[in-house]
């Protein structure tokens, strides 16, 4: 899938402040300064579409991207920031539940994970309640060039240990690089064949 064209579309706090424009929505989260809006440019070519910062724990709304007229790309608060006071923590945690359970165009959450670390307790506690939860996911190893490709395939096995621990079959995951473009082509057909699957059952649907 090639994108052609994206577009701030409007920021909440609350599912029900959301656009009026009811589409598909690809959800994309993770920690603080994981490198979320550099990837969200990246994939939809244009570099100035999210604002990225150096300072962790920026993102306090939900953003919606209105992409090729047909779907949303949605940005979600980063978690995990502990610089933050606990109010603000727990408004931002308030924020990303009431998206995540109550939204009903969200097809899929793709949680942003860097590759150079091993996979944190944070982060493993997060996709625990999407599992318990029943929340479709799929998981974005970014940073992937500060990487070689040898260290970059060990540490992605040590990775796929730890969720082995836990799950019994491992979500989809890519392993993407907002410097290189690594990944971008993968996701965006990933993101691309889901699409079709849902209008294949809109169309199976309309058909009986």
């Amino acid at each position: 899938m090639r994108i052609f064209k994206a577009i701030f579309a409007g920021s909440s706090t609350r599912v029900e402040q959301q656009t009026a424009r009811r589409l598909p929505e690809f959800a994309f989260i993770g920690r603080s300064n994981v490198g979320k809006s550099s990837l969200i440019n990246m994939l939809c070519g244009n570099a100035k579409l999210a604002m990225t910062s150096g300072t962790p724990g920026k993102t306090r709304l939900i953003n919606h991207f209105l992409v090729n007229d047909s779907w949303y790309l949605v940005d979600l608060p980063g978690y995990g920031y502990a610089k933050l006071p606990d109010k603000e923590r727990a408004k931002i945690k308030d924020v990303i539940r009431d998206y995540l359970n109550n939204s009903k165009e969200m097809l899929l959450l793709f949680v942003l994970i860097d590759i150079r670390h091993d996979i944190g307790k944070i982060d493993m506690d997060f996709l625990n309640e999407l599992g318990e939860n029943g929340i479709p996911f799929s998981i974005i190893f970014t940073k992937g060039d500060k990487l070689g490709p040898v260290a970059r395939e060990a540490q992605i096995e040590r990775d796929k240990a730890q969720l082995e621990e836990h799950w019994e079959e491992l979500p989809p995951y890519f392993i993407s690089s907002s410097q290189t473009g690594l990944g971008k082509e993968e996701i965006l057909d990933y993101i691309g064949s889901v699409l079709d699957d849902v209008k294949k059952g809109i169309q199976t649907n309309t058909s009986l």
